[in-house]
């Protein structure tokens, strides 16, 4: 089978990969080993999120956001997004100074989107917060998608531009031939022009196998979801010093997470529900709002999810080998990021540059380290 690009991982990236480059008139085949969204693309929170983010994805968060802003033009969905804010809020005032101290950094790289909030402006957001909190870091541009509709839409639209995706098609071997790429998969052998790695978790193994291998480690975060609640609260609600996250969805449900890390047999692919742990977040959400102690949880999930050590993604060419890319990495954050790595990645492949600040995503920035 030939095609111009080849993209290895069905997730967000890929998909939103293949969309930025079948909209320029590039044919591109995504194959994955399960099925698009079957790990962290369609199990993960849906944050869409700038709050917080490494100094070094902040050009690319806001960039991003402004695309999921207007992403039914994009996709021809709204993905379900809804933008009612972040906060990380603040128990004590050595909490807020830390707050006050980062939206000053961000102030200072020349943006706005991080503010500080005072105790009264929390209230009025968030009136059913438990009395303590002091005050609150906000952006009120963030919000949140549902992952798997959004994923749908991305790869839908790629498709209807003649990109084509291929399930169920595991990567066994990867060879560069001139200036292309082989791939032999079990559905068969690929030959490709552009080899793109967008692999999430096992996107380690594929990078190892061109020569790049790199420090990722797979690790399956758990999230919960209730049963359906009166609506209470808009803001996705995060703390300062606490492992928090958490969202009432629009049928009244409450998605919490908050980084938790479930058992993982990487060889097969399975995940154990940490039940501990899940009893501990649920404790930190009725800390902040104790009107929810008797809520039931309905269900609980892990999903597979490749993080590095600097907790920041990898994008861009291969040092290595021509004619190759990768994107992967995003240690619990891409989905955010997905509409703007797909341009990126398509500026890389089609024009050879992005206007967008990459160089700390380089795939050799662990090399000098001891």
């Amino acid at each position: 089978m030939n095609t111009d690009v080849l993209i290895i991982g069905a997730g967000l990236v890929g998909a939103s990969t293949a969309l930025q480059l079948a909209m320029r008139g590039c044919h591109c085949t995504v194959i994955d080993k399960d099925s698009p969204g079957r790990h962290a693309s369609g199990s993960n929170a849906g944050g869409l999120r700038q709050l917080n983010r490494d100094p070094a994805e902040i050009p690319l968060t806001v960039e991003a956001a402004k695309m999921w802003h207007d992403i039914e033009s994009l996709v021809d969905s709204d993905c379900d997004a809804r933008f009612p804010g972040q906060l990380r809020v603040a128990e004590n005032q050595y909490d807020l100074d830390k707050l006050e101290q980062r939206a000053a950094m961000v102030r200072a790289m020349g943006y706005q989107h991080e503010e500080i909030i005072d105790k009264k402006e929390l209230y009025q957001l968030v009136p059913a917060l438990a009395p303590h909190c002091v005050g609150a870091l906000i952006c009120r541009g963030d919000g949140f998608a549902r992952p798997y509709h959004a994923l749908t839409a991305f790869r839908q639209k790629a498709e209807s531009l003649g990109a084509t995706f291929h399930s169920n098609t595991e990567a066994y071997s990867i060879e560069q031939e001139g200036d292309g790429w082989s791939v032999r998969t079990s559905q068969g052998t690929y030959n490709s022009k552009i080899l793109v790695n967008c692999a999430g978790a096992w996107a380690g193994e594929l990078a190892a196998k061109m020569h790049e291998p790199v420090p990722l480690s797979p690790k399956a975060l758990m999230l919960m979801v209730t049963e359906r609640l009166p609506h209470f609260v808009d803001p996705v609600m995060g703390a300062a010093s606490r492992k928090l996250s958490f969202k009432q969805m629009q049928n009244g449900t409450l998605i919490i997470g908050g980084a938790l890390v479930a058992k993982l047999d990487f060889a097969q692919g399975t995940t154990d529900i940490d039940w501990q742990q899940l009893a501990a977040s649920a404790k930190t959400v009725t800390d902040f709002f104790p009107q929810l102690k008797n809520v039931r949880v309905v269900r609980a999930w892990a999903g597979i999810e490749g993080f590095m050590p600097d907790n920041i993604p990898v994008i861009g060419a291969s040092k290595s080998m021509h004619n190759a890319y990768h994107a992967f990495g995003f240690s619990a954050h891409g989905l955010q990021l997905s509409p703007v790595i797909g341009r990126i990645l398509a500026q890389l492949i089609l024009d050879g540059s992005t206007e967008l600040p990459i160089e700390p995503f380089n795939i050799n920035r662990f090399n000098n380290q001891e």
